[in-house]
């Protein structure tokens, strides 16, 4: 996934505090009633956070601040955010819950269980061991920042402030790079730092962007194409600024970073690729995966839940290899998939005109499983070209509330002859409709939600919603071809083995070469898409234990209340309550969907 929230944790930015006219707003607040204490608490944690993070105010259309990115790597940055944590969470102790309404004290608990999270996560013997390795080919800062520049993410270039606030990003840019250094160099010190994989890939990523002209590189796409507002004395002003800051600041900046990397750190950097083998690396991943699945559930729990849902669905795939006739085994079929000529992508475009026609299948169907629909409109468009190679097969990225930038569907189209057509419909259903972009946009187009459930993230449930979204596919009138149902299932199958590889790699020692060869051995997917996903594992431990962990629980939950409530279940209501209030942590979501089974029973 590509989420906005994933590239924000790579550069989420500029420190602060929350401001004193709002902490004032939350203590008088709290001299009143329960639910304006609270409200006050959460207007004032946005407000700081925004003030902090300016890039997140960007990714909602507010330009404000837009010429900043502050420094994510600082010491004032990682104070500020402690510090705003504590002040948060005591607020919150403060305030009476037993007196709030259902849903505010949904909002409570969802806050409380963040914030608590974030806290833990900003604790200097936690920063020990993350803040060290700032650096990774998945969703690394200088990837984020040429995504950033290039007009076609969440920065948009239509008037000259926009050109303005662009050209102010690059200093800040150089700071954060220069500060990676700074802290990789630290990490050297105290033993902590990245595998060799990820900083080969890093810098190949890094060669790649200096191989390139100023005039062809992402940071001066804007520059190409100037919207008629924009008078011809601006535009060659901005061109030459451009011009000159790229080649004056960011590149000499990104050399440096490259050079520090493909010598000093790469001659540090450690031979094993699980944090098992780092120095702190079994806490660490401890807390990634709790925060990635919401529970408390060991890597031992998880890496078994894997097991058994890998054994169960290649059950369900015998079934699906003898329903089309082949007669070889399971494996023999994976391969089959993998390299009969039938099921390959004929072209990119081919891609994406076969993933609008999906759409547009899907479309007629999605008022029947629901009640509320987003109103931003979806766009489908491939990976860029910068960070195609080690992407996954799909992501998404959010668009904004007023529907002025459109949600996004990525597809990837690196490698075409290792890519295959079977997953395609299912992947539609988890990265685009009804999958992250209903669950992205209709907690953000929801205002009476507060601000940090309509635009926070959490993995479990996001990923979780997108997976359950795969397993409506025949409901949303797709998957009557059996090799697109065969794609459901090797899509369900691949995050089960996440849970197995993950946990394989951070908690068991699993190599790289082991972890491709398990994933080759038991499912369809290709080499180039084996290898980059197992490299996704490693440079962001934990989080692939999401998906099947949050869509175990919904599916769960979606089973108790059909059973209990017979023929009061309804479909469009129980996504209603699933999605409506943001994303929850697994717990949140179980006592809610508990709380309204019970109420419709009585009803």
């Amino acid at each position: 996934m590509k989420h906005y929230e994933v590239l924000a944790s790579a550069v989420a930015l500029a420190a602060g505090a929350v401001t004193s006219t709002a902490l004032a707003q939350a203590a008088s607040a709290a001299a009143q009633t329960p639910s304006r204490a609270l409200a006050a608490l959460f207007a004032a944690s946005d407000a700081g956070e925004l003030d902090r993070n300016p890039v997140s105010a960007l990714a909602r259309g507010d330009t404000r601040n837009a010429g900043r990115i502050g420094n994510p790597l600082s010491d004032a940055y990682f104070a500020a955010e402690r510090a705003a944590a504590e002040r948060e969470l005591a607020a919150l102790a403060a305030i009476d819950r037993s007196k709030l309404t259902p849903d505010e004290q949904i909002s409570y608990d969802v806050f409380k269980w963040q914030r608590s999270m974030d806290l833990k996560g900003l604790q200097p013997e936690m920063l020990a061991l993350t803040a060290v390795r700032p650096i990774d080919h998945f969703n690394g800062f200088h990837t984020f920042f040429a995504e950033l520049s290039s007009g076609q993410s969440i920065a948009k270039f239509k008037t000259v402030k926009d050109y303005e606030d662009g050209l102010s990003r690059f200093d800040d840019f150089v700071a954060i790079s220069d500060t990676a250094v700074e802290r990789m160099r630290q990490g050297m010190a105290s033993g902590v730092v990245q595998p060799r994989l990820i900083v080969t890939n890093s810098v190949e990523q890094l060669d790649q962007m200096l191989g390139e002209k100023a005039e062809d590189s992402a940071f001066f796409q804007p520059l190409k194409a100037f919207p008629a507002s924009v008078s011809a004395a601006d535009q060659a002003r901005l061109r030459a600024a451009y011009l000159q800051a790229i080649q004056g600041k960011l590149f000499p900046a990104l050399k440096r970073l490259r050079d520090f990397m493909a010598t000093d750190y790469l001659a540090a950097a450690r031979p094993t690729v699980g944090l098992l083998h780092m120095k702190g690396g079994p806490e660490l991943y401890r807390y990634r995966a709790a925060v990635s699945t919401t529970t408390d559930m060991t890597p031992e729990q998880i890496h078994q839940i894997g097991l058994d849902e890998v054994k169960r669905l290649h059950a369900e795939m015998d079934k699906v290899k003898a329903e089309v006739g082949f007669t070889g085994t399971l494996p023999e079929f994976f391969e089959h998939i993998r390299t009969d000529p039938r099921f390959k992508p004929p072209s990119r475009e081919w891609l994406q005109q076969e993933y609008v026609r999906i759409g547009k299948r899907v479309e007629v169907n999605l008022p029947k499983l629901f009640s509320t629909l987003p109103k931003a409109p979806l766009e489908i468009r491939p990976v860029p070209a910068l960070t195609e190679k080690g992407a996954a097969r799909g992501s998404y990225e959010r668009g904004t509330p007023d529907g002025s930038r459109p949600g996004v569907f990525y597809f990837n189209a690196y490698d075409l002859p290792s890519r295959t057509t079977p997953s395609m419909e299912t992947l539609y259903l988890h990265e685009g409709a009804p999958g992250h972009h209903f669950q992205l946009s209709l907690a953000q187009e929801n205002t009476a939600l507060p601000n940090f459930q309509r635009f926070g993230g959490i993995t479990a449930f996001s990923e979780g919603w997108g997976l359950y979204s795969e397993t409506l596919g025949r409901e949303l009138g797709v998957y009557t071809d059996p090799y697109q149902y065969f794609g459901y299932l090797d899509s369900q199958l691949f995050r089960a083995i996440r849970l197995v590889v993950d946990t394989g790699i951070h908690a068991k020692g699993w190599t790289r070469d082991q972890t491709i060869q398990y994933i080759l051995d038991n499912s369809s997917r290709g080499r180039s898409n084996a290898t980059a996903e197992t490299e996704r594992y490693i440079a962001i431990p934990g989080q692939a234990l999401a998906y099947k962990i949050g869509q175990l629980k919904i599916a769960e939950l979606r089973s108790r209340a059909e059973r209990e409530l017979g023929p009061k279940f309804d479909i469009r209501d129980f996504h209603a309550q699933v999605l409506m209030t943001g994303a929850l942590p697994l717990a949140v979501l179980e006592a809610k969907i508990d709380r309204w089974i019970a109420a419709k029973r009585r009803a």
